[in-house]
């Protein structure tokens, strides 16, 4: 086999003159580039790693401080106020040195350490700028005076070109709230959803908890909060996504989808080159640290880029009661799925990656490959859609040692997962419900067996060239998915392109080693434990219903002109739909973020107030006239605006009352509030996906190119999932969540309730005057 002669850099032969030692220099020369590239690669992230230390300063400013000192010591001016002159006595090389050499490295060590300070100092200062969140609370299009000069500062310490991680540093710790505020804000969002007598109950446990208990754990956490760098993301990661014992399939894990309308090549193997050269670009861009930094839309206020870090070349490792992530630095290859067979894909040679048509090739070879899946090989990955539990147990037992060890270990090394799936997918015209619901359930779940559910994410390449990828979610949060796959979309499209027939451009090298195949043992043991998970995922797979639709009617253009935020418009549009369809006020979940603080990832929004129900009710009553329902509309609307508000700058309730709980746990108390709280079913769980790169698709001139977002599973057994992207100024797009177990949810019926909502809401609006 050619890939097994390429892998070894020399052979000899025992003969009866001796040891005949022949050297393949092509081998050698693989190697040979490959350390190259390895030690490019080390170099350049101390080369970043040094630049973002040194920020908001630059290494060039302390040429800049040192020619000054230096200049101020000639003209005999001692700026250092004798501090020179004491370095210079204590010199532990003074001995060696002329007394001009003893000036010059003096003052080449006060240089540096006055460099030092100044960044610091800068540094300290931009940390308090940008905990200043007033600017998020003023009316949208007016500035004040106080938020414009305080632009300027942020500006003018924010320093010039900044690499991803520059303002980590610089950002400042997410606080902690006060018992007080947080038991307020509480229970105010719970007054929709109780009773008078249930209220009073719960008042009751909140004030118990908030004078006895409550100071105890808050102590606690203000102490972690002075050490840690966010007091809530690691547990958070740890206790609300490792710890789960449940299916990570459908229950954590997320998807994103091609372009509603556009599928640039219906060639598989060429749309799998063109996708993967450009995640491998955007890879290579992250490891250089050459993507801008993560900003608030429209502002230079800087968000935390931590997240991007294990982007690629992580997995999810199972254990018994707790997973871990495993990232590694760098790799090579990329693991390839079809028909139940697993392959390893090369993706750099001589040094270099492989371009688009290589890449074709390689997934053309895999395609054109008739050779049957070993047994026990064609569903072994559906380990990685059941109970954790079962998978830490067979991965501890069957894949400790041999071929399925090395085999697992590529696996998980793999920069990330691709599936060539041997079906059709995405929107037809003929049926364009049922083929976006089924494009949807595809992505989210599969097979339960054809994709690696414990990758940070695996692309999916369908039949007729669409794409998709499921992620998993406790590395990340989903804008950080979203962005990479912003680029891949706009990469492929717009940067790389296709010739007239459909393939990859470029030319190929014909000496590269073809894909290899993974092998494994799957003994009837392991065979009858990836039986048993593939049972429970299908069983998870089978009761999800799902619906996705664009809604077309309008979108952010006509909403703005409403002087409303689109998102506070699309979740009170939610709250009167969920109303229409389940008869009641439900707790509602919308995911904020915390990424304005270091390390911060999300924070909820309770969606449902006592603005928003009084609409709805209003909206329910035909007695109420549409000059009323607007203004409870607008009274709501403003309340959305303000939590979401809180939300982002660290003053929400659910991550406060988070960590008390697992500060209880860890001192062995119990609170009969906080384990009460922590068990209210969120039966709406809501998100929006954000488009965070709109420069990079032209939606006036091309608007078929138009994101169709993504999605997730149910949250509670008998509630909603709802994910939503904001598309352009005339389009809306949602994936709908549920499962078919429950009598009391249906995907399409609650889908026609938003549907219906939207227009009712818009229709309060006098549109002749707007």
């Amino acid at each position: 086999m050619a890939e097994a002669h390429q892998a070894v850099a020399f052979q000899f032969t025992v003969t009866p003159e001796g040891i005949d030692l022949r050297l393949s220099h092509e081998a050698l020369k693989q190697v040979y580039l490959s350390g190259l590239r390895s030690w490019k690669k080390k170099l350049a992230r101390l080369r970043n790693s040094f630049i973002t230390g040194v920020y908001p300063a630059s290494p060039s400013s302390w040429l800049f401080v040192v020619i000054a000192i230096m200049g101020t010591m000639y003209a005999r001016v001692d700026p250092s106020m004798g501090m020179i002159g004491k370095i210079k006595e204590h010199l532990p090389v003074s001995g060696y040195l002329s007394h001009q050499g003893q000036s010059i490295v003096s003052a080449l060590l006060f240089s540096t350490a006055l460099w030092f300070a100044l960044i610091m100092t800068m540094r300290y200062i931009l940390k308090q700028l940008l905990s200043y969140h007033g600017w998020m609370y003023e009316q949208h299009g007016k500035m004040s005076a106080t938020t414009k000069l305080w632009l300027t500062l942020v500006k003018i310490f924010s320093g010039r070109k900044p690499m991803l991680y520059s303002y980590q540093a610089s950002l400042p710790r997410l606080p902690v709230p006060k018992i007080k505020d947080t038991m307020q804000r509480y229970l105010e969002s719970v007054k929709p959803l109780m009773n008078d007598e249930e209220y009073k109950r719960m008042t009751g446990l909140a004030k118990d908890f908030e004078v006895k208990l409550a100071p105890k754990l808050q102590w606690y956490l203000k102490l972690k909060s002075w050490w840690a760098s966010n007091y809530v993301s690691d547990w958070w990661e740890e206790y609300i996504y490792l710890r789960g014992r449940d299916p990570i399939m459908v229950n954590s894990n997320y998807y994103a989808m091609d372009f509603l309308y556009v599928t640039p090549t219906p060639i598989q193997a060429a749309r799998a080159g063109n996708s993967v050269h450009a995640l491998l670009l955007y890879r290579r861009k992250l490891s250089r640290e050459e993507l801008k930094p993560s900003r608030v839309p429209g502002s230079i206020i800087p968000l935390c880029s931590s997240q991007w870090e294990r982007t690629f070349n992580t997995t999810r490792i199972p254990g018994e009661e707790t997973d871990t992530i495993q990232h590694f630095s760098d790799s090579k290859h990329i693991v390839v799925y079809h028909k139940g067979r697993f392959y390893k894909v090369w993706v750099y040679h001589s040094g270099r990656l492989l371009n688009p048509k290589e890449l074709e090739i390689q997934f053309q070879h895999i395609l054109d490959d008739k050779s049957p899946p070993e047994p026990g090989e064609e569903k072994l990955a559906a380990l990685t859609a059941g109970d954790r539990a079962t998978w830490a147990k067979a991965r501890k037992s069957y894949f400790r040692s041999g071929k399925n060890l090395q085999s697992l270990d590529l696996v998980e090394r793999a920069a990330f997962f691709v599936t060539l799936d041997d079906c059709e997918q995405g929107l037809r015209t003929e049926d364009p419900v049922h083929s976006l619901d089924a494009y949807a359930k595809s992505l989210l779940h599969g097979k339960c067996y054809d994709r690696w559910f414990d990758k940070s994410f695996s692309l999916v390449v369908f039949e007729n060239g669409k794409v998709g990828l499921n992620a998993e979610h406790s590395w990340a949060d989903a804008p950080i998915i979203g962005h990479m796959w912003e680029s891949m979309l706009a990469t492929d499209c717009f940067q790389l392109g296709y010739n007239d027939e459909g393939h990859c451009k470029g030319q190929a090298d014909a000496t590269l080693p073809l894909p290899q195949r993974i092998q494994w043992e799957v003994s009837n043991e392991l065979q009858e434990v990836i039986h048993s998970s593939l049972e429970v995922a299908q069983a998870i797979a089978e009761d999800v219903d799902f619906h996705t639709f664009p809604f077309k009617d309008f979108g952010k253009g006509l909403i703005k002109k409403c002087k409303t935020s689109p998102d506070a418009f699309i979740q009170i549009a939610l709250q009167l739909a969920h109303y229409r369809d389940k008869g009641k006020f439900c707790l509602t979940y919308e995911a904020s973020m915390t990424r304005l603080f270091r390390e911060g990832r999300t924070e909820t929004v309770r969606s449902c107030t006592v603005e928003s129900s009084s609409f709805v009710k209003a909206m329910m009553d035909p007695s109420k006239t549409n000059e009323d329902r607007l203004k409870l509309f607008r009274a709501a609307a403003e309340k959305h605006q303000l939590l979401y508000r809180n939300a982002m700058t660290g003053a929400g309730i659910d991550r406060h009352l988070f960590c008390l709980y697992v500060v209880s746990k860890y001192l062995g108390v119990d609170s009969p509030f906080l384990k009460e709280v922590l068990s209210e079913p969120w039966r709406l769980s809501t998100s929006q996906t954000p488009i965070q790169q709109v420069e990079l698709f032209d939606l006036v001139n091309h608007p078929e190119y138009v994101s169709c977002g993504g999605g997730f599973g149910p949250v509670a057994d008998d509630g909603y999932g709802v994910s939503y992207i904001i598309v352009g100024e005339n389009l809306i797009n949602f994936h709908l969540s549920c499962k078919f177990s429950s009598h009391e949810t249906d995907s399409h019926r609650f889908g026609k309730h938003i549907q219906q909502s939207l227009l009712d809401i818009l229709s309060l609006f006098k549109l002749d005057k707007i």
